[in-house]
């Protein structure tokens, strides 16, 4: 019996040549999950260290503006950076290219240090699409694939629960004491639960911020609740002042008085007075802040100090022309903030002859009009209408 010798037939150039490109691909894809891997763990160490605490409200916002992450993005990486502190297994799988960054985004949403090593078994076994198919079926974190989810709570023990906080509700005081309640809770949705996008994608960028600045519509870390209600509470006040609270007694008992003397809104350090109603001292760089956007009145006085001349009241800044300043600015302009809610800047002070003109005012957060009066940091708008801010050593 002849045995003929078997024939070899050589791989199709255009085949290996797609394999060849194909496991470059499959490499560079484990390069760029290591590199990842990497850059989390700077991102973790910069975060715990507040190397974003120069004027940013948080390690995202920082990320947002210095790397072009968008701000939803951002918060993701933040948010993997620090899970991955915690979760050493998932950490090396992923800098060794073990592990896309896709899925360990995903695990980390769940894992805990009791379930790492099994959940790091899911995510070497199953696609990026399976991982995170079983992490939706996990739950709070701490809970693993499999565990026992408790059965939904009957609909009548719903309805009973509901009523017993009814009651308690109904006894927990009087209806003012229930309506300031009712505001500052629709007034922190207003700031922070009805902001809250839909997608990771944002807004179109606004172009006349140098430094890549970006409008962002949420903050990019969500406040504690205590920093929330404090922010309610101060949205509740100005747009009870700006609609007016008590329209059949035009009393003044629900503003808060600054006395400040032209001189010092003019020097913070010229001599002259810059208190409260009641005598309690303020920074002179404080009245600058509050007379940005504010009512005023100017009195003048004799050399004895009694009163001559008393002007009427006037806003700072008029409704229309902060009608035309929101719609222009759409949130703070410090970069990467973009906080909806605003108060109005004045470039160059009025107290120094600056205008209160569209060209010379721009749109601040809290936090970051503070910073421009009281913490050293610097915007001025240049020649061809971008704002540029500074800190304050001076460096862009």
């Amino acid at each position: 019996m002849n045995i003929s010798t078997p024939a070899f037939h050589p791989t199709p150039a255009p085949v290996a040549e797609l394999e060849r490109l194909g496991d470059e691909i499959a490499e560079l894809s484990a390069h760029l999950d290591a590199a990842t891997a990497r850059l989390l763990d700077l991102i973790r160490e910069f975060d715990a260290r507040a190397g974003w605490n120069n004027g940013f409200r948080s390690c995202a916002a920082w990320l947002s503006w210095r790397v072009g992450l968008d701000p939803g993005a951002a918060r993701e990486r933040v948010r993997v950076a620090r899970a991955l502190g915690t979760l050493p297994r998932l950490a090396r799988a992923l800098a060794h290219g073990e592990l896309s960054y896709a899925k360990v985004r995903a695990l980390t949403r769940v894992a805990t240090p009791d379930t790492e090593e099994r959940l790091l078994a899911v995510g070497k076994a199953g696609t990026a699409e399976h991982v995170e198919r079983i992490v939706r079926g996990c739950g709070p974190a701490g809970r693993g694939p499999g565990d026992h989810v408790p059965p939904p709570e009957p609909s009548t023990a719903r309805v009973s629960r509901r009523r017993r906080h009814g009651r308690r509700a109904r006894a927990a005081g009087a209806g003012g004491r229930r309506g300031a309640r009712a505001g500052a809770h629709g007034a922190r949705e207003a700031l922070y639960q009805r902001a809250q996008p839909a997608s990771s994608v944002t807004g179109p960028i606004n172009k006349n911020v140098s430094g890549e600045t970006f409008q962002a519509d949420v903050p990019a870390e969500m406040p504690t609740m205590a920093q929330q209600q404090a922010d309610a509470l101060a949205l509740v006040a100005e747009t009870a002042l700006h609609h007016g609270i008590d329209p059949g007694a035009p009393g003044e008992r629900y503003q808060v008085v600054v006395h400040v003397d032209a001189p010092v809104l003019a020097d913070p350090d010229a001599p002259g007075q810059s208190v409260l109603e009641d005598g309690t001292h303020v920074s002179a760089e404080t009245s600058r802040r509050l007379a940005c956007d504010a009512s005023r009145v100017v009195m003048r006085h004799d050399a004895d100090g009694r009163v001559t001349e008393v002007g009427a009241r006037t806003r700072t800044i008029p409704t229309a022309l902060r009608r035309v300043l929101q719609h222009r600015d759409r949130g703070c302009r410090f970069p990467g903030c973009g906080l909806p809610f605003g108060q109005g800047h004045h470039i160059r002070h009025w107290a120094h002859g600056g205008p209160t003109t569209l060209s010379n005012l721009a749109l601040l957060c809290r936090r970051h009009h503070r910073a421009v009066h009281e913490e050293g940091y610097h915007v001025e708008r240049q020649a061809d209408g971008e704002l540029r801010f500074r800190r304050p050593d001076g460096r862009p």
